[in-house]
């Protein structure tokens, strides 16, 4: 089982940037995408960004030009670099990864950003 933990959530005013991390620990050799998810309340949730075992990512247009996927050599651990915040980006944010055959997601427990002045 791939375990992830999220870190580096928080408040941050209108138009600052935040850096998200998630640590996979386990079979990480096995990962074929990790991405980050969120929701806001009442909201179903969505994909933010991904990225492939490849390094091919994926962005909601919400957020295209402003976030930033990324992960480190190890492909152990995924970041999400967040700037230009507004407050329609205030929702918990999920990590998540798929990995395994056949495949299987796992999630971590969710870290709160807030955006607000």
């Amino acid at each position: 089982q791939v375990h992830l933990m999220e870190s580096g959530g928080g408040l941050v005013q209108p138009g600052g940037s935040l850096r998200l991390s998630c640590a996979a620990s386990g079979p990480i050799y096995s990962i074929s995408a990790m991405g980050w998810y969120r929701q806001a309340p009442g909201k179903q949730r969505e994909l933010v960004a991904s990225i492939d075992s490849g390094g091919s990512t994926n962005y909601a247009d919400s957020v295209k030009g402003r976030f930033t996927i990324s992960r480190d050599s190890a492909k152990s651990t995924v970041y999400l670099q967040m700037n230009s915040l507004k407050p329609e980006d205030t929702a918990v944010y999920y990590c998540n990864t798929v990995w395994g055959f056949p495949l299987r997601a796992s999630w971590g427990q969710g870290t709160q950003v807030t955006v607000s002045s």
